[in-house]
């Protein structure tokens, strides 16, 4: 399963990017397989493991703002691994190019 989320706390003044480090540890403590985006984060994984994780980043953000906005992509293939970068080489493939631009 691939899974694309963002938690978004809501309520708290300033910056948040110390709230989203917050949750990243717990991606990057999951030992699943994760890319962080400028507005989203994917972590790829069986489904259980994934949804739990994206809970647990959930309740940590709802026990440091008082409202917190979770969004969920999921894109889950049977028997499918790898899909985290070969999703994006595949379509870098056929366009011959990077698809990053910085």
């Amino acid at each position: 399963m691939l899974a694309d989320f963002a938690v978004v706390p809501m309520g708290v003044t300033g910056g948040v990017k110390d709230l989203v480090a917050e949750a990243l540890k717990i991606v990057d403590e999951s030992g699943l397989s994760y890319k962080l985006g400028a507005m989203h984060t994917t972590i790829e994984g069986d489904s259980d493991r994934v949804m739990d994780v994206i809970l647990r980043c959930h309740r940590r953000m709802l026990e440091l703002a008082p409202r917190v906005l979770t969004s969920i992509t999921i894109d889950d293939r049977t028997g499918a691994t790898g899909r985290l970068e070969g999703k994006v080489r595949d379509v870098e493939q056929v366009l011959g190019k990077p698809l990053s631009r910085v």
